[in-house]
């Protein structure tokens, strides 16, 4: 359970800082999802960071559009993305407004609500599974595209906000390239995870998809 103290969202200059600075201060905060049936607390144990135009790895890399415009907003809201034609995936916007960098928030530990999140990935072997990967974190947290533009640092009752959590320490922390990003993007050392986490998720390579004959 998250202490009372512990219920303030981080504020909004936490998230107005390089995206390379905030995605590993984001391992052990807590992301709180609030729906009818109940709250779902996650502590965070994995995440990539993406920087915008400047990263080929980056929705944003090619500029502005309607899919990506969360984006190049305010720091701290919500970019939620459909990929594959089945999955949600969750990202957190930083730096300045119009730099359009984001931490996508790969795998976590469920601290509260496992029960709820269960009724949502009843493939999951155990706990440990709930949240380990983007899309699985996006399911177990009921995350789709009506949440995109949500803001995780108002006080105030909303769907996602971002808690303090207890931050690890930099020894704690590991890094290393990205999980499926391709081209230039991927000699990047972006994906940064807490060390000997079960829930963090096994790094796999970028395959080219094969066109079928």
């Amino acid at each position: 359970m998250i202490a009372p103290t512990d219920r303030t969202p981080l504020p909004r200059d936490f998230f107005d800082r390089p995206v390379l600075d905030v995605a590993p201060d984001l391992l052990g905060r807590v992301l709180v999802r609030s729906t009818p049936d109940g709250p779902i607390h996650l502590r965070l144990t994995e995440v990539e960071a993406y920087d915008g135009q400047n990263d080929p790895g980056s929705h944003a890399y090619r500029g502005r559009t309607p899919r990506n415009s969360v984006m190049f907003g305010p720091p701290g809201h919500v970019y939620v993305y459909f990929t594959y034609g089945m999955w949600h995936c969750m990202n957190l916007v930083c730096g300045p407004e119009g730099r359009a960098s984001a931490v996508l928030l790969r795998a976590g530990e469920i601290l509260e609500g496992t029960e709820l999140a269960r009724t949502r990935r009843l493939s999951a072997r155990n706990d440990r599974e709930l949240a380990k990967g983007p899309a699985r974190l996006a399911t177990a947290l009921d995350v789709d595209r009506t949440l995109d533009g949500t803001d995780a640092c108002t006080p105030e009752a909303t769907p996602l906000r971002m808690l303090p959590g207890t931050p690890v320490t930099r020894d704690q922390v590991r890094h290393g390239p990205r999980t499926g990003v391709s081209g230039d993007g991927a000699v990047h050392p972006w994906r940064f995870w807490i060390a000997d986490d079960p829930t963090v998720s096994p790094y796999r390579a970028h395959v080219p998809r094969r066109r079928r004959a």
